[in-house]
């Protein structure tokens, strides 16, 4: 099982064109991209609005959407860290600590994130919720490995 950490999400954060975006998914072969984003319909989020992001994956590349909340951060984790500047180790090991009481390992289902693309709206993942994702799951799920994109 292959599961892709996306680096670029969208023009605001990387200054990628749809056109870019689109066909690096294409050509890398994802079949779906899983959302881990906590916040996805913002108006900052340009084409990759949850609705119209599902609409352009399939009529642009063929490619399935799926949201999963679950592998999201919670907004007070997310404020702490965004909009108070925290810092990112206590971040990260909280964010841990949230996928292993939520149990993601058990509750989401191996089959949707094989040959999937996960994304949010970091464009690095050095410091991403994605990176930890596609992490804990290679932790407990020995067949998959990661490529970023």
């Amino acid at each position: 099982m292959i599961t892709r950490s996306h680096e670029d999400i969208h023009d605001r954060f990387t200054n990628k064109k749809a056109q870019q975006f689109f066909d690096k998914l294409r050509q890398a072969g994802v079949k779906r991209i899983v959302d881990v984003r906590l916040n996805n319909v913002s108006q900052l989020a340009g084409f990759s609005k949850k609705d119209d992001l599902k609409y352009f994956l399939d009529a642009i590349a063929g490619i399935d959407y799926l949201h999963i909340p679950e592998l999201a951060p919670t907004k007070e984790m997310l404020d702490a860290y965004k909009k108070h500047k925290g810092n990112w180790r206590v971040y990260e090991n909280e964010f841990l600590d949230l996928m292993a009481q939520r149990r993601v390992e058990s509750s989401v289902s191996q089959d949707p994130i094989e040959q999937s693309c996960l994304l949010c709206s970091e464009y690095k993942p050095h410091h991403c919720h994605r990176r930890l994702v596609a992490e804990y799951f290679q932790q407990h799920w020995p067949q998959v490995s990661v490529e970023h994109l």
